[in-house]
């Protein structure tokens, strides 16, 4: 009967422990080409590549939740999911409600604007700046001196009303500006001025106090940077390191 009871204690261990962690990961899905829906309504991006990746590195069993910018902390909070890989900047205001890992890569602001605008990026009263609503490239914005900010719920609505000619320029996080310098739409578009260094690190939001996920999220982020996986990620999007 001991015997029994032991090889049934031992399975249920085995068992338990086969069994992984379900994570569910929120994210936006309009923000490329860090976080999009692909032609199949999949959440697709180097975000989301990056939380696979992590998933598999904690033996987790992740599913996605896409979330409207402007509610992504509250559905957090609100136990829709369990952490938000988004792209969200680590931020002293974010702190207040959430807990951030170690960055998982880092960020500048630029500015864009018509070839040949003639804008200078030093001199800017009078005109029009947009920007996605709730980031630091809207704090910017809403910062520069005798300018009118004009913010926008996506930063795919920033682009049109960019290219119908709505406003002067845009500010907007380098790494998906470049993204959309390569596309059809951002051809007659580039890069003014020099690179605005904010000191900008993205990092995964969990809710205060869930240090076993935060803690797991970090060990995984350091694996995947040790063992190659990162770089190949890096490399499927960007010619240039972003960590």
């Amino acid at each position: 009967m001991k015997r029994i009871l032991l090889a049934l204690a031992v399975l249920v261990l085995v068992s338990g422990n086969a069994v992984a962690d379900k994570v569910r990961i929120g994210t936006e899905g309009a923000y490329p080409p860090f976080n999009m829906i692909d032609k199949n309504g999949k959440p697709d991006g180097f975000d989301v590549d990056i939380a696979k990746a992590l998933c598999e590195k904690m033996g987790a069993d992740c599913t996605f939740v896409t979330q409207d910018w402007d509610g992504i902390i509250p559905g957090l909070l609100a136990r829709k999911y369990d952490a938000i890989v988004a792209s969200m900047s680590i931020t002293d205001e974010r702190k207040k409600a959430v807990d951030f890992t170690d960055r998982y890569y880092s960020n500048s602001l630029r500015f864009i604007a018509k070839k040949g605008s003639g804008i200078d990026p030093n001199k800017l009263k009078g005109k029009s700046i947009g920007a996605q609503r709730a980031t630091i490239a809207a704090n910017y914005a809403e910062g520069v001196k005798d300018a009118r900010a004009k913010l926008y719920d996506t930063q795919e609505n920033a682009y049109l009303d960019l290219s119908s000619g709505r406003i002067d320029l845009l500010v907007t996080d380098m790494l998906p500006g470049y993204d959309w310098l390569q596309s059809e739409q951002g051809k007659g578009f580039e890069f003014i001025g020099e690179n605005i260094d904010i000191d900008d690190k993205i990092g995964i939001a969990v809710r205060k106090g869930d240090d076993k996920l935060r803690k797991s999220l970090n060990k995984a982020i350091a694996a995947i940077i040790a063992d190659g996986t990162y770089a190949k990620i890096n490399a499927k999007y960007f010619p240039f390191s972003i960590y």
